[in-house]
């Protein structure tokens, strides 16, 4: 533990789990969207949908979507930012079966035409966890520098991404797999103690069988 994780993160208040881990959500959806989003459909479960509101939840999580970092002083705003750039949202409230207290639920669709749909909770210190990406399992914080595949389920990807960063003198901290089911949809989940140069991360989007690659710095998280 250091001070930052005692202390909690730099941020526009009131609360670090309600606020800037709000914010954080939002801001990961939209990395993970790849594109500016134009339409949300936003769900509160738990805490987050009984006392969000008082907390500014709400503006929190479309401040992150417009691309805001929990220390932006428009987050109070966001709503009037949204709408003067283009982005719709609906807000409303969920139940989410053994999700955390805090989770918000988020459906997103970008100009280019891509949606993503985000499960992901509010741990406490500004800290998140991304439970849940187009309703396959993650888990995963964003601590490290990561990097989260979307493929289809074939053989070769997990060695293809291994070489790549082997390549680049990246080390592997963590590697989690995860299906829908045989022959479907998979993700790939690779915390690493370096960051990966852009040129990697767009070689292997070309790929055969990789529908997107995303790249989650710490900073991001």
């Amino acid at each position: 533990m250091n001070i930052f994780d005692i202390l909690g993160p730099v941020m526009v208040g009131p609360s670090s789990s309600h606020t800037a881990g709000a914010v954080r959500i939002g801001y990961i959806t939209r990395r993970l969207l790849g594109s500016r989003p134009v339409k949300a459909e936003i769900g509160f479960h738990g805490s987050f949908a009984a006392t969000g509101k008082g907390h500014g939840t709400d503006r929190a999580v479309v401040a992150g979507l417009l691309g805001m970092k929990p220390d932006d002083m428009r987050i109070p705003d966001s709503f009037r930012v949204a709408e003067q750039e283009g982005l719709e949202f609906q807000i409303q409230n969920v139940q989410i079966r053994e999700a955390h207290p805090n989770t918000a639920l988020l459906k997103v669709w970008g100009e280019e035409g891509h949606t993503v749909e985000v499960q992901a909770s509010s741990l406490g210190g500004g800290r998140i966890m991304l439970n849940k990406l187009d309703g396959i399992m993650v888990n995963c914080t964003g601590e490290c520098p990561t990097l989260i595949v979307q493929n289809h389920d074939r053989p070769g990807h997990v060695a293809a991404v291994a070489s790549m960063l082997a390549e680049d003198s990246i080390n592997i901290a963590t590697l989690q797999l995860y299906r829908g089911k045989k022959g479907g949809d998979a993700v790939m989940v690779i915390e690493i103690d370096q960051r990966v140069p852009e040129a990697s991360i767009r070689w292997f989007e070309q790929q055969d069988g990789i529908m997107k690659v995303t790249y989650i710095d710490r900073e991001d998280a």
